[in-house]
């Protein structure tokens, strides 16, 4: 009799669809009270598992019906709430199945597997999702050309509203451990993916399908105009409340700002995810970095390390724009904290190759480090490892500006080559020890570069500069026949006949006998008019005609 009561109110709390965890509870009780018994009653299981069955049929319905309350607002909080009720069953189940596990007497309808079916039934509901897009109304897609456009539209568009219902709604049904949203996400790019093969294998050849696929695409998740709305209001905000000296959010002690997680997403998103495609493992480096460190993340060294990591994936074309685009946004935020430097730069180094500086009286680099010093404790608060790859830049920026300013003063006397070469050593070293000092090992190379052209300065010997040159040329290959050129005609001493031989070696051993670890490029960034200019009147003086 007691059974028969419980029987009779766990049908009547099925029907009262809200409480499908509680009729979990009741069931997994009774199973626990029957299976403590000696010899349970083959009558009593085959109910039990009648019950079991009608529990889950009732949690298979509440999961099918996920997209259904965004289609009936009256609904949609009922709805909600019967799905989490139904995951919390699952949760209940999945508890159970491992109590069972090992056991010698185990109920005939353990395990349940409630969660791997759970699973089965989101692809298979995605998959319905994403079949039926097509068939239904396709209003925003009567500007495409083609059938093809319009198909690729209503189906990007369905992935687009449904993940935006996921990430408003359903989420919040689910425990974080189950993480549904990467989920869904990985669900639907792997029916949007097997779509996407259909359709090129259907018929249109592949180029052109590409093409349609990103141009309609594009309008449902990038609009132009709007990413466009979207950075600049996003960046209002955010200049509203630095203004109003609101302190920025400390992350693992460092200053973090959301912004930048906006701005990397819309733009490199736009430009490469749809290369690289959402894997496994970039999912997971992602929730590792944002849980343990969100300014790693959002810097642009996790998605380097992924695209680069793609070796035999990617076209190298595809991966040469995906690193385009991080390295123009990694240069544009140098841009920003080191804008100060460059003005100081040009200020000091306008004193380079004067009297002054020649004889020592006007220490400019002890000035200029001395500036730098003051202006680079501001930003202590970066990241070690970003702090480096700043320092190296502004190292960069500083060789490079003291090299620009040596080759623009003009052709020097004996005297000045002989003293000039003199102070580039002293300032090198100067310059080398600052940013060792602040941990800028990989960039010393660029002292190395300095003193080699201090030396092709100081030597008079044709020969000997010959020599310097070469050895020049073979550390930093990116010195051209015009930059050499350039540099010869700071030497007064040498005759036509010797600028001559100096850039045919330099032709002939560049390549040969290259170390395999050569500096980056650096010369391949002093482009500036007044190269031109000294060819022009090399060609004049020599009769030389010099390929650029």
């Amino acid at each position: 009799m007691m059974f028969l009561t419980d029987r009779m109110e766990c049908e009547e709390a099925l029907q009262q669809e809200e409480q499908l965890d509680e009729v979990s509870k009741r069931l997994i009780l009774r199973e626990e009270q029957l299976f403590s018994q000696d010899s349970p009653s083959e009558e009593e299981e085959d109910q039990l598992q009648g019950d079991f069955e009608a529990l889950r049929l009732q949690i298979w319905m509440a999961v099918n019906n996920t997209f259904a309350c965004s289609s009936s607002t009256s609904s949609s909080g009922s709805s909600l709430e019967l799905l989490k009720s139904a995951v919390t069953s699952i949760q209940q189940q999945e508890v159970q199945d491992r109590r069972w596990a090992g056991c010698l007497r185990v109920p005939t309808w353990r395990p349940q597997k409630c969660l791997s079916t759970h699973n089965s039934l989101l692809q298979k509901m995605v998959g319905s999702r994403l079949m039926g897009a097509t068939e239904e109304d396709s209003s925003g897609a009567d500007g495409l050309s083609s059938p093809l456009k319009r198909e690729v539209f209503s189906l990007g568009r369905r992935v687009k509203e449904d993940l935006l219902m996921v990430v408003r709604a359903v989420k919040d049904c689910y425990p974080p451990q189950m993480d549904i949203m990467n989920l869904y996400a990985g669900l639907f790019h792997q029916s949007f993916s097997a779509r996407l093969a259909g359709i090129v294998a259907s018929g249109p050849d592949c180029d052109r399908c590409l093409s349609c696929c990103n141009v309609a695409v594009k309008r449902v998740f990038f609009p132009q105009d709007k990413v466009k709305s979207w950075l600049n209001a996003a960046l209002k905000k955010e200049e509203e409340s630095w203004l109003s000296s609101r302190k920025p959010e400390l992350i693992d002690h460092y200053c973090f700002s959301p912004l930048a997680v906006d701005a990397i997403q819309v733009r490199h998103v736009r430009q490469s995810r749809h290369t690289c495609g959402p894997s496994p493992q970039v999912r997971h480096r992602r929730r590792t970095h944002e849980k343990c460190s969100a300014p790693d993340w959002f810097s642009v060294t996790v998605h380097r390390d992924y695209i680069t990591s793609q070796t035999g994936s990617l076209p190298a074309q595809q991966m040469r724009r995906c690193l385009d685009t991080l390295s123009a946004l990694r240069d544009c935020g140098y841009r920003c904290l080191t804008g100060p430097v460059h003005i100081q730069l040009k200020t000091c180094f306008s004193s380079l190759w004067t009297s002054v500086w020649l004889d020592g009286s006007l220490p400019v680099v002890d000035s200029l480090l001395d500036s730098l010093m003051r202006q680079l404790s501001d930003l202590t608060d970066l990241k070690p490892a970003c702090r480096q790859s700043l320092l190296c830049v502004v190292h960069q920026d500083v060789v490079l500006g003291y090299v620009k300013r040596m080759m623009k003063t003009g052709t020097k006397s004996r005297d000045q080559q002989v003293g000039g070469a003199r102070r580039m050593m002293e300032d090198a070293q100067k310059i080398d020890d600052f940013f060792c000092e602040g941990g800028c090992s990989e960039s010393l190379w660029l002292g190395e570069l300095l003193r080699g052209l201090a030396e092709v300065l100081r030597l008079q010997d044709p020969g000997s500069v010959q020599l310097e040159m070469v050895s020049v040329a073979r550390a930093s290959p990116d010195l051209s026949d015009a930059h050499v050129a350039a540099l010869l005609s700071l030497k007064n001493g040498l005759s036509a006949a010797d600028v001559r031989s100096i850039r045919q070696s330099v032709a002939e051993n560049r390549c040969s006998g290259v170390p395999a670890n050569h500096s980056p490029p650096f010369f391949s960034k002093v482009k500036v008019k007044w190269i031109s200019s000294k060819i022009n009147q090399i060609q004049q003086k020599t009769g030389i005609v010099i390929a650029r």
